[in-house]
């Protein structure tokens, strides 16, 4: 099976360096409590801790620190559900490259806030990922703009796949890996790191139902467009671009599974990360908690590592809700 073809370990072993000065090693921690619930040994990667709060440093450090002189002189853009968009703004801002974020009008304000204050131009354009790349091409065309994809490319790609390498690290037993799934970039990098020394580990994608455009996409065989909605998981939103060259074709071939989780069940693994793991996580990142709560992962391996993405989302909607109930069954402080 061809899984590597477009991007080989050794790229990801160059961004590993490469972005060393940008991205310190991110812990793995047990979870005791889904470990007793699952009789497996259930791991969380916390790529919270890094400097924007997410993962998608790894990959935006990689692409930006990758480009000529005269690109960074030029600046750099990118089109982003909020998270991709913080991390090129803060790499842009330390290294002194213009940056211009184009977001659209879904992305929520606790992320927006976060864009201004790290001084990139802020865009906000149309009602979804796609008006915002259209955007984002404008400005390439316009102004010599160098875009910083926010998953397919390789840079990208690769940038994300040294969290594979981490793991390995840390947890050389790994038999699965549970992955947030949107576009695609986080689960192709890991997934090639991961695949590349034992084509046997599982690799699990989660993505949240009826707004999935890569679990259409896979049916079909194509990009498919798909209507985004309201939802606590905001960073699976957005498309997979109508000319996708990389992750469609890496995703088909490198995840053993997907799972696609109800609003309901994002929601409880938000308080269930808070109340057993002291964690405030954004809704996409809680989906690996979701999927084993409600059972629905195609079987579970032994040594089983849950990548927890990212902590940018806002709370409010569980504050109003579900949360004043968490209050009182587990005295938790909000």
């Amino acid at each position: 099976m061809n899984t590597i073809d477009s991007i080989v370990p050794r790229q990801i072993w160059e961004a590993k360096q490469r972005i060393a000065s940008f991205v310190k090693k991110t812990p793995l921690i047990q979870s005791k409590e889904l470990s007793k619930l699952t009789n497996k040994n259930i791991y969380l990667k916390l790529e919270t801790v890094n400097e924007v709060g997410a993962f998608k440093l790894r990959g935006a450090a990689n692409k930006i620190l990758s480009l000529s002189k005269l690109e960074r002189e030029k600046g750099v853009t990118t089109f982003s559900t909020g998270n991709h968009g913080l991390a090129v703004a803060y790499v842009a801002n330390q290294l002194g490259i213009p940056a211009v974020i184009c977001v659209s009008n879904r992305v929520p304000e606790a992320k927006i806030d976060t864009l201004q204050k790290l001084g990139a131009e802020l865009n906000v354009v149309g009602e979804s990922q796609d008006d915002a790349a259209n955007h984002c091409k404008h400005l390439e065309q316009e102004y010599g703009m160098a875009i910083v994809p926010p998953f397919d490319d390789t840079d990208i790609i690769a940038g994300q796949g040294t969290i594979g390498l981490e793991l390995f690290e840390d947890l050389p037993s790994i038999d699965q890996c549970v992955i947030p799934l949107s576009g695609g970039g986080l689960l192709s990098g890991i997934g090639i790191a991961l695949k590349s020394v034992d084509p046997a580990i599982r690799v699990s994608g989660v993505s949240i139902e009826g707004a999935s455009a890569m679990s259409e996409s896979l049916k079909k065989g194509y990009p498919v467009d798909v209507p985004e909605k309201e939802t606590l998981a905001d960073s699976l939103l957005g498309g997979i671009g109508a000319n996708n060259q990389y992750t469609l074709h890496l995703v088909k071939h490198l995840m053993d599974d997907l799972t696609l989780l109800s609003e309901d069940t994002i929601e409880e693994a938000m308080i269930y990360l808070l109340a057993e793991e002291r964690l405030i996580v954004e809704g996409a990142a809680a989906v690996g908690v979701g999927a084993i709560l409600e059972q629905k992962l195609q079987g579970l391996g032994n040594d089983v590592v849950l990548i927890i993405s990212g902590n940018n989302g806002s709370i409010s909607a569980l504050k109003e809700s579900k949360f004043r109930g968490l209050e009182q069954k587990k005295g938790a402080c909000m």
